[in-house]
């Protein structure tokens, strides 16, 4: 929770979390299922009550950043996601669902409503059965392009048909294909791999496919970009804003150049 205050007290503008559900069926906020990586305990959280979980580890890598750890402060317990919206009332959030789980999905739309945060609330996953399932639970919190919808919003954009289909999705969240290059040594990668990079970004990463879809109301995210050129050049290719590990580079960046928020 420690790292969520710190970002909202910079003027972060939308907190992106995950969730997931104890054995309890309580809706905890974590990137991962099991919870060696961040906690030690050799457990999955679905199998632990939340008072059996641990806290978290003193000390995490940080995935987007090669060789680069972030330490918390004293409070290191796993948040529950009403503790989120507690601490936040006003803050906008991203709630990636991490399993699909109907009770998990049931579950979050109830905090939200309990909340009052349907306008507040983006939600989905890469899968599109989950976002299927979000939209079907509670239509009225916007959702995400799940990945087979990005290939698809993908072929319409090159064929020149985007402009006449419908759109439920408010969110497009995307990486920035060519920042694999920042996260492993080029030197490293196969021809293959080079080659795929290189496509995917050349495909995703479209000016024209972002101004249409910003003009359509569409916001447009790019993640995660934590070096000042992948600021620039996100912003450049007009996304509405990028998601990142480091919001305090991110605001010094946009206040030294200008960069107005979106409305």
């Amino acid at each position: 929770m420690v790292f969520l205050c710190c970002a909202v007290d910079l003027g972060t503008d939308m907190l992106e979390l995950d969730c997931h559900l104890t054995k309890d069926e309580q809706v905890v906020v974590s990137h991962d299922a099991h919870l060696r990586r961040s906690t030690g305990m050799n457990a999955y959280i679905s199998d632990v009550t939340y008072a059996e979980l641990p806290p978290y580890l003193c000390k995490l890598g940080v995935t987007f950043q090669r060789e680069c750890y972030c330490e918390g402060g004293e409070d290191k317990r796993i948040p529950l996601l009403r503790d989120v919206f507690e601490a936040f009332p006003n803050t906008p959030v991203n709630i990636d669902i991490k399993v699909n789980n109907d009770t998990l999905i049931k579950k979050v739309s109830e905090l939200v409503i309990k909340y009052d945060r349907e306008n507040l609330t983006v939600w989905g996953n890469a899968s599109n059965q989950i976002v299927k399932k979000c939209y079907k639970e509670n239509p009225r919190i916007p959702v995400l392009f799940s990945f087979p919808r990005v290939l698809q919003l993908l072929g319409l954009f090159y064929t020149g048909l985007l402009p006449f289909i419908p759109l439920k999705e408010q969110f497009l969240e995307i990486p920035m294909p060519s920042i694999i290059t920042k996260l492993k040594d080029p030197s490293r990668m196969t021809k293959s791999q080079r080659l795929l990079t290189w496509l995917a970004d050349t495909l995703l990463m479209r000016k024209a496919l972002f101004d249409h879809l910003t003009a359509r109301g569409v916001q447009v995210y790019i993640w995660v970009l934590n070096d000042e050129e992948d600021f620039q050049r996100a912003f450049d290719l007009g996304a509405t804003g990028v998601m990142t590990d480091f919001p305090t580079k991110l605001k010094d960046f946009i206040e030294r150049n200008g960069i107005a928020k979106p409305q």
